[in-house]
């Protein structure tokens, strides 16, 4: 196998379009529109961590990419370009063939592009950072929610958090519905036309990465507010809702990688949402409401408040 550069040139150096300079300098030149923020986000994957080692080097291409740019999508940013820094065990073509392919076919669906970064040798490692454009007082922050407002969610939850417990022996699946599963986990679908949708719309987002709880307990945070949870509401797949109820609730509340947008809006604003919902293909789904009582309460279909004995994902509690 070829040095450090051959490997940049050979798998990740395309001619850029969008960017004014892209690789091969020491810094990419981007081109952001007049009268645009610039809005940028890094994501880290560690294989042991963020990833099982048997992950199709394919799908983690994906993956790597689609972390990031959920968050763009969180924000209702534009993307625009990205960096890769990419330690590797050793260069080996049958791994990094396919792992740029599943980078670049997602990069080309949101019409983003690489610009730089670095490669090293050490312990498999993806490290992403993307940059893209929004208006100015249109991105939607966690800040913004206020007392009164709907709790919505985007696409369905918690298959993801299924397939780890599949992985981990707690709960076994037939073939097809494993394959489901594995496929949330593994390449999750980034919601940026629904972000850049609900820009004018939405008072707050958040991507969900963490698992629900604790992604929105970073909401009410900011914003100074409470939230109720109608955990029935929460959408979820026909794999999951077999399971048994305490599972369902662990995942679709404490599960992570789901990888799609919990937002908040006004009551007025329903139709707005669903709206934009439509415009971006993606399911939106009201599950709860922010509340002036600081913390957050999960209540069943009947009103009856859950204990939740379980909590969302944190690197260092783990």
């Amino acid at each position: 196998m070829s040095g450090e550069f051959e490997l940049i040139a050979r798998y990740f150096t395309r001619p850029v379009r969008r960017a004014a300079l892209g690789v091969g300098d020491d810094c990419a030149l981007l081109k952001v529109a007049p009268g645009m923020q610039l809005a940028v986000s890094c994501d880290m994957l560690v294989e042991g961590r963020h990833f099982l080692s048997t992950v199709p080097p394919d799908r983690l291409g994906h993956k790597a990419l689609a972390v990031n740019l959920s968050d763009l999508a969180a924000c209702g940013a534009e993307p625009l370009a990205f960096t890769l820094a990419l330690a590797l065990p050793r260069a080996d073509d049958r791994f990094l063939a396919p792992l740029a392919q599943g980078l670049f076919a997602l990069a080309d669906a949101h019409d983003i592009e690489l610009v730089g970064g670095d490669t090293t040798a050490g312990p498999l490692n993806l490290c992403i950072t993307v940059f893209g454009q929004v208006p100015p007082g249109q991105a939607l922050l966690r800040s913004g929610a206020k007392p009164g407002d709907d709790l919505w969610v985007s696409g369905t939850l918690g298959d993801a958090r299924l397939a780890l417990e599949v992985f981990r022996g707690r709960v076994a699946l037939p073939g097809g519905e494993l394959d489901a599963v594995r496929r949330a986990m593994e390449l999750p679908q980034p919601r940026v036309a629904l972000g850049r949708a609900l820009r004018g719309v939405a008072s707050a987002a958040i991507d969900l990465s963490d698992g629900l709880l604790g992604d929105l307990g970073h909401v009410l945070q900011r914003s100074g507010v409470g939230a109720t949870v109608d955990v029935d509401t929460l959408p979820r797949s026909s794999v999951l809702a077999a399971q048994p109820v305490a599972l369902q609730h662990e995942c679709v509340l404490g599960g992570g990688d789901d990888y799609e947008l919990l937002f908040t809006a006004p009551p007025g604003q329903a139709a707005a949402v669903r709206a934009a919902g439509a415009a971006a293909g993606v399911a939106v789904t009201r599950c709860g409401t922010i509340t002036g009582e600081r913390g957050l309460r999960v209540r069943d279909g009947q009103g009856r408040a859950i204990e939740v004995p379980f909590h969302s994902f944190d690197h260092f509690k783990e």
